[in-house]
């Protein structure tokens, strides 16, 4: 009687294990289940997101982002300003030297953030814009945000007040005006270092015979 009464409680506690074991695989399953449908959508929301980026990047350099680019007059300055977003434009003379130091920090830039339209325009062939802008310093970087200027870069007082800024300095400046997606701290400036044998030199602005704008580059009266 006794053994009888054991085998049954045993085939009891068999059956409930049984069905505890069971409804674990089920919830388990189900849990595996949901987690394949989960990762299954985040990679179809990365794949519309990157196919959406590539589209993006593709409509920008269809309208000449990518490259640091010249126009030729005052006519091109506003279509190029009117078709994109973000739009920087460098105010430059052929006599400036500093002019020519930006032209290589805005030709990296120009490639890394393709975001932003990198433009330049020769101030003697725009006396109407350069007047209607109050550009007064070259080289200037006007910095532009659905057709508007938001801010400038004027000179390299912002820069360092030297020659020898990084391109990183200029990349922390235009992001500070938001014209670019800039990802570093924009409440701190990358440090400038003085490397061994560097050549700092403080801005002296210098007027440029026959012009109602000062040249920010000791070279920029020649």
């Amino acid at each position: 009687m006794a053994s009888q009464a054991m085998d049954l409680i045993a085939k009891a506690l068999e059956h409930s294990a049984k069905l505890v074991e069971e409804n674990v695989d089920a919830q388990l399953s189900k849990l595996n289940e949901m987690e394949e449908d989960d990762l299954e959508r985040l990679k179809e929301r990365r794949l519309e997101a990157l196919k959406k980026a590539q589209k993006q990047k593709q409509e920008w350099l269809s309208k000449g982002h990518g490259e640091y680019r010249e126009i030729s007059s005052e006519k091109d300055f506003f279509g190029e300003v009117k078709d994109s977003k973000n739009v920087v434009c460098h105010f430059y003379k052929n006599s400036t030297f500093r002019c020519k130091i930006l032209d290589k920090h805005l030709a990296i830039l120009a490639k890394k953030h393709v975001e932003t339209k990198f433009i330049k325009l020769n101030v003697e062939k725009a006396p109407f814009l350069t007047e209607r802008l109050r550009i007064k310093v070259i080289p200037t970087l006007a910095l532009l945000l659905d057709g508007k200027t938001k801010d400038y870069v004027v000179g390299f007082t912002d820069l360092g007040n030297t020659d020898e800024f990084p391109t990183e300095m200029l990349e922390w400046r235009l992001g500070c005006a938001g014209v670019i997606n800039y990802s570093g701290n924009l409440m701190e400036p990358p440090t400038v270092t003085q490397r061994s044998g560097s050549k700092f030199t403080k801005v002296e602005k210098k007027t440029i015979r026959g012009r109602g704008y000062d040249s920010d580059s000791d070279s920029g009266d020649d």
